[in-house]
């Protein structure tokens, strides 16, 4: 099994940057939330931030998958079935 790590990865990081992504857009107009972040709506600001990395992770995950796939071979007659023969 093959799998890079950064998919689940960047998926696990998408995910909760979209939790707080939501989150800080409906807390936007709640001022007594963010008073004592200076007024910053941190939620939503670290929401953007997970998400973009969590997407970039993903990315560079399936990339990485690729050439996996690319170099595996894949010569006729090379299944697992006829290896363990």
């Amino acid at each position: 099994m093959n799998l890079d790590l950064r998919i689940p990865m960047g998926m696990m990081f998408a995910m909760m940057g979209t939790v707080l992504l939501a989150f800080g857009f409906t807390t936007t107009n709640k001022p007594q939330f963010y008073a004592r972040s200076l007024g910053i709506d941190v939620n939503l600001w670290w929401g953007v931030a997970l998400l973009a990395f969590g997407l970039w992770m993903t990315v560079l995950g399936r990339r990485g998958q690729a050439q996996i796939e690319k170099q595996r071979p894949s010569a006729p007659g090379n299944s697992l079935a006829q290896r363990k023969k």
